[in-house]
């Protein structure tokens, strides 16, 4: 299957047209990682935006002293939303939960693109923002857990 193929199989990128399509392909590259591989660290610098195709990531709040799952990711979900803002660092630790695969875009060839076709780059944002307001209710549900109350 073509990085095309996959980005239309995709559920965050179902719907966008040939064109959009067309346009993002040429910058996926397909990646794989292996059971408890660390993905993203957290306040290290963002840099990649991964489209989950296959395994499961844990989305984790990471101190010196624990790591709490704030999320659980499979195939179809999405992670690594702060590559596309500008120099900004990963807020949460990602580590592979199985072997996973997935499709990886850098955020600033992301952000180019998003530049060039601004009907793609809104999609893209608002999509994403999604993303986050779902990750911040998940923070939000696991911190509540962790202090005895029920949401």
């Amino acid at each position: 299957m073509t990085a095309a193929e996959r980005l239309q199989n995709h559920a965050f990128t179902r719907g966008f047209t040939s064109a959009q399509i067309a346009r993002l392909a040429p910058l996926v590259t397909e990646v794989a990682f292996e059971e408890d591989e660390v993905i993203l660290m957290n306040a290290e610098r963002s840099q990649f935006f991964y489209l989950i195709t296959g395994g499961s990531v844990s989305v984790e709040l990471n101190t010196a002293g624990f790591a709490a799952c704030v999320e659980a990711l499979g195939r179809d979900q999405v992670f690594g939303w702060s590559a596309l803002l500008d120099h900004q660092d990963t807020l949460f630790q990602v580590r592979a939960r199985e072997h996973t695969t997935a499709l990886r875009l850098e955020g600033a060839h992301l952000m180019e693109a998003c530049s060039a076709d601004l009907e793609l780059g809104l999609e893209i944002f608002r999509r994403v923002l999604r993303v986050v307001a779902g990750r911040v209710r998940a923070t939000e549900v696991r911190f509540a857990e962790m202090c005895g109350v029920r949401i």
